[in-house]
């Protein structure tokens, strides 16, 4: 796992654009397949998106043979509902960068049946040959996607049941009213996510400081659902340094010097 710290979320969010544009940049290098991407929603991932229109706009990358496969999705919200996680990424990803409509594939929330849905999901993974770089979040309680505690290692796309932490978490949304905040959703598993050549998760701020420290220092266990990335072979969670907080000293220099060295 190669930990990088930044000084503040806007140097996260500028690491993580970059390593995304130079991926993409050399798959095409190498091959007219797609770079197919996977993408989370939430708070911790806005200023990359940000980061990455503004990038475009520039000229400096084209997402017009981009495959996207987005985390997960509320059940129960339609696409067009202002929390929906389909209104989510259009709003602050899509309708600003160059990617074709039949490129973007998120789940489908509202399918007649879901679990022959879920199982579509992975099909059209496997189809586009996988994915090639999946960016992530992760939840105060360790969770990725909404692999909430004691999710499998190796499950793969479901419907999860939300814990109540998530749900408060996430009411900030819904007018911090958590009875409007769906109790179920579609999500990508531990396993789909693990599966991807390369997993890059994003943390910023104190509030995530325990996870990180649980992520990193503490055994692989389902319990913290973020140190699956401890067993992949090409893992990077990008930091600030808030959250960086609850990690033991030596823990924090060993990383800084390695990256320090690989910038050398």
């Amino acid at each position: 796992m190669r930990l990088i710290i930044e000084d503040n979320s806007d140097l996260v969010a500028k690491w993580a654009a970059d390593h995304i544009i130079t991926r993409i940049k050399e798959k095409a290098e190498k091959t007219d397949r797609p770079f197919v991407l996977g993408l989370p929603t939430g708070s911790t991932p806005l200023k990359t998106y940000q980061e990455l229109i503004r990038r475009h706009k520039a000229g400096e990358v084209s997402f017009r043979n981009v495959i996207t496969f987005n985390m997960d999705e509320y059940i129960g919200l339609p696409e067009d509902h202002e929390q929906s996680y389909h209104h989510f990424m259009k709003e602050n990803f899509f309708s600003h960068i160059d990617i074709p409509q039949e490129n973007v594939n998120i789940p489908d929330g509202m399918a007649e049946d879901v679990e022959k849905g879920c199982e579509e999901y992975e099909r059209k993974i496997r189809e586009a040959g996988g994915i090639d770089l999946f960016m992530g979040g992760v939840g105060e309680d360790g969770h990725i996607a909404f692999n909430e505690p004691f999710s499998s290692l190796q499950s793969r796309t479901r419907v999860k049941t939300l814990t109540e932490d998530t749900i408060l978490v996430n009411s900030r949304f819904f007018g911090g009213d958590v009875s409007k905040v769906p109790s179920t959703a579609v999500t990508v598993g531990v396993g789909t996510i693990m599966d991807a050549k390369e997993v890059m998760i994003l943390a910023t701020g104190i509030k995530k400081s325990r996870a990180v420290a649980e992520g990193v220092e503490s055994p692989m266990n389902h319990k913290w659902t973020i140190s699956a990335l401890q067993n992949h072979p090409h893992g990077v969670l990008v930091i600030d340094e808030p959250a960086a907080g609850d990690l033991r000293v030596s823990t924090y220099k060993y990383f800084k010097d390695i990256e320090k060295k690989n910038l050398l």
